[in-house]
């Protein structure tokens, strides 16, 4: 009799451990970072298919354009310029496809920087101050995205981060190479959300008549 009590402790304690573990990792509390990703739409990433999309940038009276066409589980990607389509898997890029790919994810980090907040690894993350933003110069929160210094195509470069209280991204710093002087800062305008997923088509700079934009969006689910 004493073993099977014995026993039936030993079972409890353990069922108990168990609990608590399961109970500890669901409370875990959750970064700033994925924050911001869901606020985005990120918790609806699982359903894309495919993601298309046109990157524009107008500066006065010219205009640059591109597009894309990406199926993230197989990573195939289609670029569509003036003069060129190029396709290829990110699996297997060669010297055709180098600059291709250099553009998409250029393009592609506009497009969805809250996602690649979690996507990228490499980068360090700060945590969240109150500061006035650059262009508003409304306090906003702050944290700063830096990459390491090795891999990728632009390594060592700094994002300095505004958002607001519903961790929507509203306006940014690019630092090239973590330099301390701002090299360029835009705003994330005109928030539009397809199939669950949020993007800001406007990105202006001030007081330049400048406006990198997407046009043609389109999330296809599974």
């Amino acid at each position: 009799m004493k073993k099977l009590i014995a026993i039936i402790g030993i079972i409890s304690l353990c069922y108990s451990c168990n609990q608590k573990k399961e109970k500890t990792q669901i409370e875990a509390p959750v970064s700033v970072a994925q924050k911001i990703a869901n606020a985005h739409g990120f918790e609806n990433w699982k359903n894309v298919a495919e993601i298309q999309f046109t990157f524009n940038v107008d500066r006065d009276s010219s205009h640059f354009e591109r597009t894309w066409f990406w199926k993230p589980a197989q990573d195939l990607v289609v670029m569509k310029s003036k003069d060129e389509t190029v396709k290829y898997n990110r699996a297997s890029i060669d010297s055709l496809s180098l600059k291709a790919d250099q553009g998409f994810i250029n393009d592609k980090f506009w497009l969805l920087v809250p996602f690649q907040l979690v996507w990228d690894d490499g980068t360090t993350i700060s945590d969240p101050i109150k500061e006035k933003a650059p262009v508003s110069n409304v306090e906003m929160n702050k944290i700063t995205l830096t990459y390491s210094n090795d891999g990728g195509y632009t390594p060592g470069d700094a994002y300095d981060i505004y958002f607001d209280e519903n961790y929507l991204i509203k306006e940014w710093i690019f630092r090239k190479g973590n330099q301390k002087e701002p090299s360029m800062i835009t705003t994330f305008e005109n928030y539009q959300e397809f199939n669950g997923i949020k993007i800001a088509l406007e990105h202006k700079k001030q007081p330049e008549n400048w406006n990198l934009n997407f046009t043609n969006v389109k999330v296809i689910l599974k």
